[in-house]
């Protein structure tokens, strides 16, 4: 069943960097919201919904793919009983970042606290400080 506790409907990837002045983590603005606008979805990361027959590992890797253009070996963070699976992928810094057409505006490489500050509802808050015990 798509969406329910047990299998995931969609995924969420959390990309990260260590820049030379700290850890940055890439925030995407959704297209839906004028640029620089804040809000409930306005920013996020790479996501989307499963396709149908696709297992939720695919799922990850073509949203990030199609999101920013980037790829690898994506660790899974929560993937089982969850209706959003997480996973988290590090890059090196300077990894290009190619926006989806229509799909988002702007993005972002933040620091710990500025992504903290950004992302809503707390649904992605919550999200994300799974991928920060994760990655430690």
């Amino acid at each position: 069943m798509t969406g329910s506790a047990t299998t995931p409907g969609g995924a969420v990837v959390a990309v990260f960097s260590d820049s030379p002045v700290g850890r940055r983590f890439l925030l995407l603005h959704s297209a839906e919201f004028p640029v620089g606008e804040a809000g409930d979805w306005a920013w996020g990361f790479p996501s989307g919904c499963r396709e149908p027959g696709e297992d939720i590992d695919s799922t990850a890797a073509r949203e990030l793919d199609e999101e920013t253009g980037i790829s690898g070996d994506l660790t899974p963070v929560r993937t089982h009983d969850v209706a959003w699976a997480i996973y988290y992928l590090q890059v090196p810094w300077g990894t290009p970042v190619q926006l989806a057409p229509g799909e988002h505006n702007a993005y972002e490489w933040v620091d710990r606290d500025g992504a903290l500050s950004r992302l809503k509802p707390a649904t992605l808050v919550d999200s994300f400080r799974l991928v920060l015990h994760a990655i430690g």
